[in-house]
């Protein structure tokens, strides 16, 4: 249910990430680059399978990573918050994208609430 409610939260946007906030500048730290962090990203959510793509701080060291997570409530990084949540179940985009994932995730990328998601950081 959590996920579910994360996910929620972090939909609705319609801008832009705020390349002065400090999301963009973790992910920048993290990365190297947002680029490479959104590259890295929509590979996760691309992968082979049902589940989830997120985005996570570790609460110790404050940096970000992504994972692939296959169901709700195994596989979490121990110590990590998530930040961004991309569901890739089948019953998030089948009905209106059938099995073109790819432009399933494009269509994310374009609702992301940055501002949701910046607000998670810790």
């Amino acid at each position: 249910m959590r996920l579910h409610e994360y996910y929620f939260e972090n939909l609705g946007g319609k801008g832009a990430l705020d390349k002065g906030g400090k999301l963009f500048k973790k992910m920048s730290d993290s990365f190297g680059s947002y680029e490479d962090w959104e590259k890295d990203f929509r590979a996760v959510g691309a992968m082979r399978g049902i589940g989830w793509g997120v985005l996570y701080q570790d609460s110790a060291s404050g940096a970000l990573c992504n994972c692939w997570i296959n169901e709700h409530d195994v596989g979490h990084l121990a110590g990590c918050h998530p930040i961004l949540i991309l569901d890739v179940f089948e019953h998030a985009f089948m009905i209106d994208y059938g099995l073109k994932r790819p432009d399933y995730i494009a269509a994310f990328f374009k609702n992301i609430d940055w501002k949701a998601a910046e607000g998670r950081l810790k």
